[in-house]
């Protein structure tokens, strides 16, 4: 696995039922039942061909029937799980899936999401599902930063500030967070230089910049 994913393997409880929704290769369902990190494992995929990579992946544990594959949007064919991962996807479509998923019942104890953008709402929606954050961290991996967010049901609720930037990454500021806002802040202060942009917008700019080098 790479580091996004061995990232997101280190933050999954263990469990006695992991759904893994777009598995892609399936890489993630398959450490967790070779480690004995769950006791079995729902693969599943929007497309059957793109499930193939999985099922051939996990086809020994497919053969003991601790593995089953679902040709499934989200979670709409899965049967019930303790323990979710939803990565890879937008924020978008990640509410999607869980707005659906609350409706038919099938939301699980446990969720780990890692959106690829739309963090805040995804968090957001989360909470207001009555999910609890256990943990919501960014890592640095392939060039990229990516934020994973841990859930269990149970009562919370966020400030702004928790929101827009997670809320293990605001009380323990761990190094690959901050190396992201410092590229933020690069980003920012490389726009607000250019010639050809409003005085209010480079206000705005260098403002935003500002603020953020508390988390730095």
């Amino acid at each position: 696995m790479n580091d996004r994913l061995s990232s997101i393997f280190d933050a999954i409880p263990p469990c006695k039922i992991f759904a893994d929704i777009a598995c892609d290769h399936g890489y993630i369902a398959y450490a967790m039942l070779n480690s004995g990190k769950c006791e079995r494992a729902y693969i599943s995929d929007i497309s059957a061909k793109s499930l193939v990579k999985a099922e051939k992946l996990l086809s020994a544990f497919i053969a003991e029937k601790r593995a089953e594959s679902f040709v499934s949007d989200g979670f709409d064919n899965l049967p019930k799980a303790d323990t979710a991962l939803i990565a890879g996807v937008g924020g978008a479509l990640i509410t999607d899936i869980l707005d659906r998923a609350n409706k038919a019942g099938k939301l699980p104890e446990n969720l780990i999401l890692q959106p690829m953008k739309h963090c805040d709402r995804v968090r957001r929606f989360a909470v207001g599902l009555s999910y609890k954050i256990e943990k919501d961290f960014t890592v640095s991996a392939d060039g990229q930063f990516y934020d994973i967010i841990v859930l269990k049901k149970g009562k919370d609720s966020l400030t702004p500030e928790e929101a827009e930037f997670g809320r293990t990454n605001i009380r323990e500021l761990p190094i690959d967070f901050k190396e992201k806002i410092r590229v933020q802040i690069g980003k920012l202060m490389s726009y607000a230089a250019r010639d050809n942009i409003a005085d209010d917008t480079r206000a705005e700019m260098l403002k935003k910049a500002k603020d953020l080098e508390k988390y730095v």
